[in-house]
């Protein structure tokens, strides 16, 4: 663990030291972007929003206009989230909020602001298949649903959104249980795996798949593997209460026999990537990827 809390220090340091260069001379020809950039970039945005409010700076509170058919979800949400007098107007009320497949109504007077996952230091999101990562900033998507997996209670909450007339709105809200199979499903393997640390071990693959920055440059990447002592030593902390989720139409299949959870920090430069699947009835930890700043 000093190895590694070495390694970020020297990272953050060259990443202070040489930020404005790479600004001006990386942007024009960069060649390789994630998916997950322009999300972390706006959940950013709004946790600076946040600290500029305790700041006591007034903003000018406004909806942003944008042409038909052009704003996109990514730049949404967090404004969605952050601002109440945008989530208002941007939820149509009365509002179906269906529960176990009963649905009532809730008022533009009875609601109350949801911060969704803004409010966290951390946001997660969860594929199926490495392919559907792909999905991620897809701007011909017209629905999507932000969720939260509750670990504890076996549910999912689901805020569903739909683009109309170019604009995006809440339009209703679900509530139901994960489906539980004659195996365990992932919710129930995970919630064991991010909270006991010998089921942990013993859920691990190994040797371990490991992706990660090359500590003796900081623009390439190393792949290699990890024993179980080093997978201790290294294993960050999973969230264990709840699991956030930007479906974009991604499957998400409570009975799916593999699982990826992408874990970014807000604000803090935090990447990991968990790849988990199921063989001979037990799920298992095959890869993990570190790229954190």
């Amino acid at each position: 663990m000093t190895l590694r809390k070495g390694r970020l220090l020297m990272k953050r340091m060259l990443w202070g030291g040489g930020l404005l260069i790479l600004l001006v001379a990386c942007m024009p020809n960069k060649s390789k972007t994630s998916p997950f950039d322009g999300l972390t970039r706006l959940v950013d945005s709004a946790a600076l929003m946040r600290a500029a409010d305790s700041a006591d700076i007034v903003l000018e509170e406004q909806d942003v206009a944008v042409p038909a058919g052009v704003e996109q979800f990514d730049d949404f949400i967090f404004n969605f989230a952050s601002d109440p007098d945008l989530q208002r107007r941007r939820t149509e009320f009365p509002l179906s909020y269906i529960e176990d497949g009963k649905t009532r109504k809730i008022s533009e007077q009875k609601w109350q602001h949801d911060y969704l996952f803004t409010k966290q230091n951390y946001y997660t999101l969860l594929f199926d298949r490495e392919k559907e990562m792909d999905v991620v900033g897809d701007t011909s998507q017209t629905s999507v649903q932000v969720e939260w997996i509750f670990l504890k209670t076996h549910q999912l909450k689901s805020y569903c959104f739909e683009r109309k007339q170019g604009t995006w709105m809440l339009v209703a809200v679900q509530s139901r249980p994960i489906v539980k199979g004659a195996n365990d499903n992932f919710v129930e393997f995970y919630t064991r795996f991010a909270t006991d640390s010998i089921y942990q071990l013993e859920h691990v693959c190994h040797p371990l798949q490991y992706v990660t920055i090359d500590p003796d440059d900081e623009f390439s990447i190393l792949e290699t593997t990890l024993d179980a002592n080093q997978w201790m030593a290294f294993r960050p902390v999973l969230p264990a209460d709840k699991l956030s989720n930007i479906n974009y139409g991604q499957k998400n299949e409570d009975l799916s026999h593999s699982k990826i959870l992408k874990v970014n920090g807000i604000g803090n430069g935090y990447s990991n990537i968990f790849y988990f699947r199921k063989r001979k009835g037990e799920w298992e930890l095959y890869k993990y990827e570190d790229t954190s700043i």
